[in-house]
């Protein structure tokens, strides 16, 4: 099987302006694709080359005999042209593209953009695009790998985090990238002059989020056996259930025990191996593991997960017609803790 290419590697390559004749970029993770597909648009061509030049085609208007056509011209007093296909997952037939593929225009930058779904990589056209050019898999990253994500884009403009704020902001956003990104954008643009470290204070008074109580905070609390802090956190989410809602309370809880019960399966029991079990970009983030698997045993995460499950379905009305959602809390961080 091919080494998948990564994102890292496309990006170094173009930067060097190495460039293919085709990428075929597809996936459920729309970010990646957007940023590689913007970063072609923006740099392979002069202003004054992309007039003629750099063409944009969508999916749905156009079928794969006017991709082949357009991919077959010569630039006009230019190096390269550029042909970007937007939701090129609406094009029918797209599996014709191989006509073009045995034999692609050099001078042509073909760009494939495919998202929320992928090409049957066992299919003509997934080998056709890997002999000549590149194909890519943006994939959904998992909950774990957000504050990696946190900390290298920031890295990018300069900037730094607190592990807490990172946290937090992971909790707030969820996976949605491209979300994410346009919310740093804007935590970076609010750091006064000569600051360079987002703390958990700026982003409580730019994003909305309370430094002391919220699920990064409930969780630590839980870790900790801490039943007063955590029943203060679940009263503040009852009194403010627009900003807390339960679903996303038992959403972090229930990724955070799942996460625990593989870290039980991890070979080595160190910061790194647990890191490397539960794919964390950083070993740092172990710890919290490390500390809850002194407190909670195996079986005892079994039934927390079960408790979560439980406390979710009654959430939906399920086998319940009065418990509040700050009862249901109450009554799940109770059987978490006892």
């Amino acid at each position: 099987m091919a080494k998948e290419t990564t994102y890292e590697e496309i990006a170094r390559d173009l930067k060097n302006r190495i460039y293919k004749p085709v990428y075929y970029l597809m996936g459920e993770e729309s970010y990646y694709i957007d940023r590689i597909s913007d970063y072609i648009a923006q740099t392979v061509l002069t202003e004054e080359e992309k007039e003629f030049n750099q063409t944009v085609l969508y999916g749905s208007e156009i079928d794969v005999a006017t991709i082949i056509n357009a991919a077959k011209r010569y630039p006009m007093m230019a190096e390269h042209q550029v042909i970007i296909v937007k939701e090129a997952q609406n094009v029918k037939k797209i599996e014709d593209l191989s006509f073009y593929l045995k034999q692609p225009l050099m001078s042509t930058i073909l760009v494939i953009c495919h998202k929320h779904g992928v090409l049957d990589k066992r299919k003509k056209l997934a080998a056709d695009v890997e002999k000549v050019g590149v194909l890519f898999e943006s994939k959904k990253i998992k909950d774990t790998q957000l504050p990696g994500f946190i900390s290298s884009y920031l890295k990018r403009k300069s900037v730094d985090i607190e592990p807490k704020a990172s946290e937090m902001m992971a909790e707030f956003v969820g996976t949605d990238l491209s979300r994410m990104a346009g919310e740093l954008d804007k935590l970076v643009i609010t750091l006064p002059k000569g600051v360079t470290r987002i703390t958990p204070e700026q982003i409580e008074r730019n994003i909305g989020v309370s430094k002391d109580y919220n699920n990064y905070e409930l969780r630590s609390a839980l870790v900790a056996r801490d039943v007063l802090k955590a029943n203060k956190i679940i009263k503040y989410f009852e009194e403010n259930p627009k900003t807390n809602p339960i679903q996303m309370t038992l959403s972090v809880l229930f990724g955070f025990f799942s996460n625990l019960m593989l870290a039980y399966y991890a070979p080595e029991k160190t910061e790194q191996g647990i890191a490397n079990q539960l794919s964390l970009k950083q070993s740092w983030q172990a710890k919290e593991y490390m500390a809850a698997m002194r407190v909670y045993s195996g079986v005892k995460v079994m039934q927390i997960i079960g408790e979560i499950r439980y406390c979710d379905a009654k959430s939906k009305g399920v086998d319940n017609s009065s418990l509040s959602d700050g009862d249901l809390l109450r009554e799940l961080v109770y059987k978490i803790l006892h």
